[in-house]
Protein backbone atom coordinates (compact mmCIF):
# COMPACT_ATOMS: atom_id res chain seq x y z
CA UNK A 1 0.00 0.00 0.00
CA UNK A 2 1.44 3.37 -0.99
CA UNK A 3 0.91 6.66 0.78
CA UNK A 4 -1.29 8.87 -1.41
CA UNK A 5 -2.12 12.00 0.58
CA UNK A 6 -4.83 14.44 -0.34
CA UNK A 7 -3.26 17.35 -2.20
CA UNK A 8 -4.94 20.76 -2.54
CA UNK A 9 -4.65 22.18 -6.06
CA UNK A 10 -6.91 25.23 -5.68
CA UNK A 11 -5.71 28.11 -3.55
CA UNK A 12 -7.59 31.20 -2.39
CA UNK A 13 -11.23 32.21 -2.52
CA UNK A 14 -14.19 30.65 -4.29
CA UNK A 15 -16.70 33.23 -5.57
CA UNK A 16 -20.38 32.29 -5.78
CA UNK A 17 -21.86 33.61 -9.08
CA UNK A 18 -24.83 35.89 -8.70
CA UNK A 19 -24.42 36.26 -4.97
CA UNK A 20 -24.42 39.69 -3.38
CA UNK A 21 -22.63 38.29 -0.39
CA UNK A 22 -18.93 38.78 0.07
CA UNK A 23 -16.64 36.22 -1.40
CA UNK A 24 -16.62 33.03 0.61
CA UNK A 25 -13.27 31.63 1.63
CA UNK A 26 -12.81 27.87 1.50
CA UNK A 27 -10.03 26.32 3.58
CA UNK A 28 -7.91 23.78 1.78
CA UNK A 29 -5.15 21.58 3.16
CA UNK A 30 -1.61 22.86 2.67
CA UNK A 31 -0.63 22.48 -1.01
CA UNK A 32 2.03 19.91 -0.23
CA UNK A 33 2.36 16.37 -1.54
CA UNK A 34 3.86 13.64 0.66
CA UNK A 35 4.69 10.25 -0.83
CA UNK A 36 6.49 7.09 0.22
CA UNK A 37 8.09 5.49 -2.88
CA UNK A 38 8.69 2.10 -1.23
CA UNK A 39 6.34 0.80 1.51
CA UNK A 40 8.05 0.65 4.92
CA UNK A 41 9.34 -2.73 6.09
CA UNK A 42 10.30 -3.51 9.68
CA UNK A 43 13.97 -4.47 9.71
CA UNK A 44 15.91 -6.24 12.45
CA UNK A 45 19.55 -5.48 13.17
CA UNK A 46 21.88 -4.17 15.81
CA UNK A 47 19.76 -5.77 18.52
CA UNK A 48 16.63 -3.79 17.72
CA UNK A 49 13.87 -3.29 15.18
CA UNK A 50 13.85 -0.25 12.94
CA UNK A 51 11.59 1.17 10.24
CA UNK A 52 13.63 2.73 7.37
CA UNK A 53 11.84 4.50 4.50
CA UNK A 54 11.70 7.86 2.72
CA UNK A 55 9.22 10.69 2.54
CA UNK A 56 9.15 12.76 -0.65
CA UNK A 57 7.81 16.20 0.34
CA UNK A 58 6.94 18.49 -2.61
CA UNK A 59 5.86 22.12 -2.24
CA UNK A 60 3.09 22.93 -4.76
CA UNK A 61 2.37 26.38 -3.35
CA UNK A 62 3.54 29.74 -4.65
CA UNK A 63 5.34 30.50 -1.42
CA UNK A 64 8.51 28.96 0.03
CA UNK A 65 7.75 26.66 2.95
CA UNK A 66 9.95 25.54 5.79
CA UNK A 67 9.48 22.05 7.20
CA UNK A 68 9.64 22.42 10.98
CA UNK A 69 8.52 19.10 12.38
CA UNK A 70 7.66 15.54 11.38
CA UNK A 71 5.87 13.23 13.78
CA UNK A 72 5.39 9.53 13.02
CA UNK A 73 2.32 7.99 14.62
CA UNK A 74 1.02 4.48 15.09
CA UNK A 75 -2.06 4.68 12.85
CA UNK A 76 -4.11 2.42 15.11
CA UNK A 77 -3.24 3.65 18.60
CA UNK A 78 -2.20 7.20 17.77
CA UNK A 79 0.97 6.75 19.83
CA UNK A 80 3.96 8.79 18.73
CA UNK A 81 6.83 6.66 17.43
CA UNK A 82 9.34 9.42 16.73
CA UNK A 83 9.44 13.20 16.27
CA UNK A 84 12.02 14.97 14.11
CA UNK A 85 12.80 18.64 14.77
CA UNK A 86 15.77 21.00 14.57
CA UNK A 87 19.13 19.38 13.79
CA UNK A 88 17.72 15.83 13.80
CA UNK A 89 15.28 16.86 11.08
CA UNK A 90 17.96 18.72 9.09
CA UNK A 91 20.27 15.68 9.12
CA UNK A 92 17.46 13.53 7.75
CA UNK A 93 16.77 15.78 4.75
CA UNK A 94 18.46 15.68 1.34
CA UNK A 95 17.75 18.02 -1.54
CA UNK A 96 18.09 16.32 -4.95
CA UNK A 97 20.37 18.06 -7.43
CA UNK A 98 21.05 20.97 -5.08
CA UNK A 99 24.06 21.83 -2.95
CA UNK A 100 22.19 23.24 0.02
CA UNK A 101 23.77 23.69 3.47
CA UNK A 102 22.27 21.41 6.11
CA UNK A 103 20.78 24.32 8.04
CA UNK A 104 18.74 25.35 4.97
CA UNK A 105 17.57 21.93 3.70
CA UNK A 106 14.18 22.22 5.38
CA UNK A 107 13.44 25.38 3.36
CA UNK A 108 11.51 24.18 0.28
CA UNK A 109 10.91 26.68 -2.52
CA UNK A 110 7.85 26.68 -4.81
CA UNK A 111 7.72 23.56 -6.95
CA UNK A 112 10.71 21.99 -5.18
CA UNK A 113 11.08 18.71 -3.29
CA UNK A 114 12.83 17.51 -0.17
CA UNK A 115 13.62 13.85 0.48
CA UNK A 116 13.41 12.91 4.15
CA UNK A 117 15.26 9.72 5.05
CA UNK A 118 13.28 8.25 7.93
CA UNK A 119 14.91 5.84 10.38
CA UNK A 120 12.34 5.03 13.07
CA UNK A 121 13.63 2.90 15.98
CA UNK A 122 11.05 0.48 17.33
CA UNK A 123 13.20 -1.05 20.08
CA UNK A 124 12.44 -4.60 21.09
CA UNK A 125 8.71 -4.06 21.48
CA UNK A 126 6.51 -6.86 20.21
CA UNK A 127 3.62 -4.46 19.52
CA UNK A 128 5.08 -3.12 16.30
CA UNK A 129 2.81 -0.90 14.18
CA UNK A 130 0.76 -2.40 11.36
CA UNK A 131 0.34 1.05 9.81
CA UNK A 132 1.72 4.53 10.36
CA UNK A 133 0.60 8.11 9.78
CA UNK A 134 2.57 11.35 9.57
CA UNK A 135 1.90 14.82 10.95
CA UNK A 136 3.99 17.52 9.26
CA UNK A 137 4.31 21.10 10.47
CA UNK A 138 5.36 23.71 7.93
CA UNK A 139 5.54 27.50 7.98
CA UNK A 140 5.34 29.94 5.07
CA UNK A 141 7.83 32.74 4.53
CA UNK A 142 4.91 35.16 4.44
CA UNK A 143 4.91 37.69 7.25
CA UNK A 144 3.03 36.60 10.39
CA UNK A 145 2.03 33.32 8.73
CA UNK A 146 0.68 30.72 11.13
CA UNK A 147 2.20 27.23 11.03
CA UNK A 148 0.49 24.78 8.68
CA UNK A 149 -0.28 21.22 9.76
CA UNK A 150 -0.59 18.39 7.26
CA UNK A 151 -1.98 15.00 8.30
CA UNK A 152 -1.32 12.13 5.91
CA UNK A 153 -3.43 9.01 5.42
CA UNK A 154 -2.27 5.74 6.94
CA UNK A 155 0.27 3.63 5.11
CA UNK A 156 0.60 -0.09 5.76
CA UNK A 157 3.80 -1.45 7.33
CA UNK A 158 5.09 -4.87 6.34
CA UNK A 159 7.29 -7.22 8.33
CA UNK A 160 7.92 -9.68 5.50
CA UNK A 161 11.72 -9.73 5.45
CA UNK A 162 13.31 -12.40 3.29
CA UNK A 163 15.65 -14.76 5.18
CA UNK A 164 18.68 -15.70 3.07
CA UNK A 165 22.00 -17.51 3.34
CA UNK A 166 25.29 -15.54 3.56
CA UNK A 167 26.88 -14.34 0.30
CA UNK A 168 30.34 -15.19 1.69
CA UNK A 169 32.06 -17.66 4.02
CA UNK A 170 33.96 -17.22 7.25
CA UNK A 171 35.45 -13.85 7.98
CA UNK A 172 35.96 -11.53 9.66
CA UNK A 173 33.99 -9.30 7.26
CA UNK A 174 33.32 -5.59 7.78
CA UNK A 175 29.81 -4.44 6.76
CA UNK A 176 31.13 -1.23 5.21
CA UNK A 177 28.60 1.38 4.08
CA UNK A 178 25.95 -0.91 5.54
CA UNK A 179 22.42 -0.07 6.67
CA UNK A 180 22.29 3.10 8.79
CA UNK A 181 20.34 6.34 8.96
CA UNK A 182 22.99 8.28 7.04
CA UNK A 183 24.76 5.57 5.03
CA UNK A 184 25.92 6.58 1.56
CA UNK A 185 24.19 3.53 0.07
CA UNK A 186 20.94 4.39 1.81
CA UNK A 187 20.92 7.88 0.32
CA UNK A 188 21.99 6.94 -3.22
CA UNK A 189 18.92 8.18 -5.12
CA UNK A 190 19.77 7.34 -8.75
CA UNK A 191 17.95 8.36 -11.98
CA UNK A 192 17.34 5.37 -14.27
CA UNK A 193 14.96 5.28 -17.26
CA UNK A 194 12.87 8.30 -16.20
CA UNK A 195 12.59 7.10 -12.60
CA UNK A 196 14.39 7.75 -9.32
CA UNK A 197 15.44 4.66 -7.35
CA UNK A 198 17.38 3.62 -4.25
CA UNK A 199 18.44 0.12 -5.21
CA UNK A 200 21.21 0.27 -2.59
CA UNK A 201 18.91 1.13 0.30
CA UNK A 202 20.20 -1.85 2.35
CA UNK A 203 23.42 -2.59 0.44
CA UNK A 204 26.65 -3.65 2.12
CA UNK A 205 30.24 -3.47 0.86
CA UNK A 206 31.75 -6.61 2.38
CA UNK A 207 35.45 -6.06 3.12
CA UNK A 208 37.57 -8.73 4.78
CA UNK A 209 39.77 -7.55 7.68
CA UNK A 210 42.46 -8.96 9.96
CA UNK A 211 42.79 -8.70 13.77
CA UNK A 212 44.06 -5.12 13.45
CA UNK A 213 41.21 -4.10 11.17
CA UNK A 214 43.45 -3.90 8.11
CA UNK A 215 42.06 -4.92 4.72
CA UNK A 216 45.35 -5.89 3.09
CA UNK A 217 48.90 -7.03 3.73
CA UNK A 218 51.86 -6.08 1.55
CA UNK A 219 51.64 -3.88 -1.54
CA UNK A 220 48.48 -1.74 -1.35
CA UNK A 221 48.50 -1.27 -5.14
CA UNK A 222 48.07 -5.00 -5.83
CA UNK A 223 44.59 -6.52 -5.68
CA UNK A 224 46.04 -9.83 -4.52
CA UNK A 225 47.27 -8.13 -1.32
CA UNK A 226 43.68 -7.69 -0.10
CA UNK A 227 42.16 -10.35 2.14
CA UNK A 228 38.81 -10.27 0.31
CA UNK A 229 40.36 -10.85 -3.11
CA UNK A 230 39.48 -14.21 -4.63
CA UNK A 231 36.86 -15.14 -2.01
CA UNK A 232 33.89 -17.16 -3.26
CA UNK A 233 30.69 -15.18 -3.85
CA UNK A 234 27.83 -17.52 -2.93
CA UNK A 235 24.19 -17.79 -3.98
CA UNK A 236 22.06 -16.68 -1.03
CA UNK A 237 19.08 -18.76 -2.19
CA UNK A 238 17.94 -21.07 -4.96
CA UNK A 239 17.11 -19.13 -8.09
CA UNK A 240 17.64 -18.37 -11.75
CA UNK A 241 20.41 -16.15 -13.10
CA UNK A 242 18.75 -13.10 -14.70
CA UNK A 243 21.79 -10.98 -15.57
CA UNK A 244 25.56 -11.43 -15.99
CA UNK A 245 28.20 -8.85 -16.86
CA UNK A 246 31.79 -9.97 -17.44
CA UNK A 247 35.05 -8.83 -19.10
CA UNK A 248 35.40 -5.47 -17.31
CA UNK A 249 39.08 -5.06 -16.35
CA UNK A 250 40.01 -4.59 -12.72
CA UNK A 251 41.11 -1.36 -11.09
CA UNK A 252 44.39 -0.66 -9.39
CA UNK A 253 43.36 -0.16 -5.73
CA UNK A 254 42.91 3.52 -4.94
CA UNK A 255 40.33 6.21 -4.38
CA UNK A 256 40.36 7.55 -7.94
CA UNK A 257 41.77 4.68 -10.00
CA UNK A 258 39.20 3.25 -12.43
CA UNK A 259 40.06 0.93 -15.32
CA UNK A 260 37.03 2.05 -17.37
CA UNK A 261 34.75 5.11 -17.42
CA UNK A 262 31.96 4.65 -14.87
CA UNK A 263 28.51 4.47 -16.47
CA UNK A 264 25.26 2.74 -15.60
CA UNK A 265 26.60 -0.28 -17.49
CA UNK A 266 30.01 -0.42 -15.76
CA UNK A 267 29.27 0.91 -12.26
CA UNK A 268 28.77 -2.59 -10.81
CA UNK A 269 31.75 -3.99 -12.66
CA UNK A 270 31.55 -7.70 -13.39
CA UNK A 271 28.33 -8.76 -11.70
CA UNK A 272 25.60 -11.35 -11.34
CA UNK A 273 21.90 -10.95 -10.57
CA UNK A 274 19.82 -13.90 -9.37
CA UNK A 275 16.04 -14.03 -9.44
CA UNK A 276 15.34 -15.74 -6.12
CA UNK A 277 11.56 -15.68 -6.53
CA UNK A 278 8.69 -13.63 -5.18
CA UNK A 279 9.89 -10.50 -6.95
CA UNK A 280 13.25 -10.52 -5.12
CA UNK A 281 16.64 -10.23 -6.86
CA UNK A 282 20.13 -10.68 -5.38
CA UNK A 283 22.90 -8.48 -6.81
CA UNK A 284 26.65 -9.26 -6.58
CA UNK A 285 29.06 -6.59 -7.85
CA UNK A 286 32.79 -5.97 -8.50
CA UNK A 287 33.71 -9.60 -9.30
CA UNK A 288 36.95 -10.65 -10.99
CA UNK A 289 36.79 -10.76 -14.81
CA UNK A 290 36.65 -14.31 -16.12
CA UNK A 291 35.75 -15.74 -12.70
CA UNK A 292 31.97 -15.85 -13.14
CA UNK A 293 30.77 -19.46 -13.29
CA UNK A 294 27.13 -18.97 -14.30
CA UNK A 295 25.18 -17.79 -17.34
CA UNK A 296 21.81 -16.11 -17.83
CA UNK A 297 19.07 -18.71 -17.43
CA UNK A 298 21.11 -21.06 -15.23
CA UNK A 299 19.38 -22.49 -12.17
CA UNK A 300 21.54 -22.12 -9.09
CA UNK A 301 21.38 -23.64 -5.62
CA UNK A 302 21.82 -21.91 -2.29
CA UNK A 303 25.55 -21.85 -1.43
CA UNK A 304 26.69 -22.34 -5.03
CA UNK A 305 29.79 -20.38 -6.08
CA UNK A 306 28.88 -17.66 -8.59
CA UNK A 307 32.27 -16.02 -9.04
CA UNK A 308 35.24 -14.56 -7.18
CA UNK A 309 35.47 -11.29 -5.29
CA UNK A 310 37.43 -8.68 -7.24
CA UNK A 311 37.88 -4.97 -7.84
CA UNK A 312 36.00 -4.03 -11.02
CA UNK A 313 33.62 -1.14 -11.70
CA UNK A 314 33.14 1.70 -9.22
CA UNK A 315 35.35 0.15 -6.55
CA UNK A 316 38.35 1.38 -4.59
CA UNK A 317 39.61 -2.03 -3.42
CA UNK A 318 38.58 -5.70 -3.60
CA UNK A 319 35.23 -6.27 -1.91
CA UNK A 320 31.77 -7.69 -2.57
CA UNK A 321 28.91 -5.25 -2.95
CA UNK A 322 25.69 -7.12 -2.18
CA UNK A 323 22.07 -6.07 -2.02
CA UNK A 324 18.52 -7.28 -2.62
CA UNK A 325 16.04 -5.35 -4.74
CA UNK A 326 12.68 -5.73 -6.43
CA UNK A 327 13.86 -5.92 -10.09
CA UNK A 328 16.67 -7.35 -12.20
CA UNK A 329 18.47 -4.02 -12.49
CA UNK A 330 21.62 -3.01 -10.58
CA UNK A 331 20.35 0.52 -9.92
CA UNK A 332 16.89 0.82 -11.56
CA UNK A 333 15.09 -0.95 -8.73
CA UNK A 334 14.11 -0.44 -5.09
CA UNK A 335 16.32 -1.95 -2.41
CA UNK A 336 14.77 -4.39 0.06
CA UNK A 337 15.80 -5.49 3.56
CA UNK A 338 16.76 -9.08 4.32
CA UNK A 339 18.02 -11.21 7.19
CA UNK A 340 20.61 -13.94 7.57
CA UNK A 341 19.54 -17.13 9.32
CA UNK A 342 22.67 -17.12 11.51
CA UNK A 343 25.73 -14.89 11.86
CA UNK A 344 28.18 -13.89 14.58
CA UNK A 345 28.83 -10.24 15.43
CA UNK A 346 32.43 -10.03 16.65
CA UNK A 347 32.90 -6.27 16.91
CA UNK A 348 32.26 -2.89 15.35
CA UNK A 349 34.14 -0.03 13.69
CA UNK A 350 33.37 3.65 14.09
CA UNK A 351 33.66 4.07 10.33
CA UNK A 352 35.26 2.25 7.42
CA UNK A 353 38.42 0.56 8.73
CA UNK A 354 38.68 3.09 11.58
CA UNK A 355 38.25 2.66 15.32
CA UNK A 356 37.55 -1.07 15.14
CA UNK A 357 36.97 -2.90 18.41
CA UNK A 358 36.56 -6.65 18.79
CA UNK A 359 34.10 -8.17 21.25
CA UNK A 360 33.02 -11.62 22.35
CA UNK A 361 31.13 -13.29 19.49
CA UNK A 362 27.40 -12.72 19.68
CA UNK A 363 25.37 -15.18 17.63
CA UNK A 364 22.37 -13.52 16.00
CA UNK A 365 19.46 -15.16 14.22
CA UNK A 366 17.39 -13.63 11.44
CA UNK A 367 19.06 -10.24 11.55
CA UNK A 368 20.61 -7.96 8.95
CA UNK A 369 24.07 -6.59 9.78
CA UNK A 370 24.16 -2.86 10.44
CA UNK A 371 26.78 -0.40 9.23
CA UNK A 372 30.38 -1.15 10.24
CA UNK A 373 29.62 -4.29 12.24
CA UNK A 374 32.28 -7.00 12.13
CA UNK A 375 30.71 -10.27 11.06
CA UNK A 376 31.77 -13.89 10.88
CA UNK A 377 29.64 -16.17 8.72
CA UNK A 378 29.25 -19.94 9.25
Amino acid sequence: MQLIPRVATLIGALFVPGSAAAAQQIAFPPPVEVRIPKPPTITHGGGQSVLPYELHVTNFSRQPLTLQRIEVLNAESGASLVTLVDSALARSIARPAAQIPMAERAHIGPGLRAVVYMWVPLGNATATPRAIRHRLTLVSDSANAAPLTLETPAVAVTSNVLVIAPPLRGGVWLAANGPAAESGHRRALIPVEAGMFIAQRFAIDWVKVDEQGRTFRGDSLKNASYYAYGSDALAVADGVVSEVKDSIPQNVPGATSRAVPITLETVGGNHVIIDIGGGHFAFYAHLQPGSIRVHVGDRVKRGQVLGLVGNSGNSTEPHLHFHLSDASSPLGSEGEPYAFETLSIVGRCRSFNTGCDRSSPMVEHREMPMANELVRFP
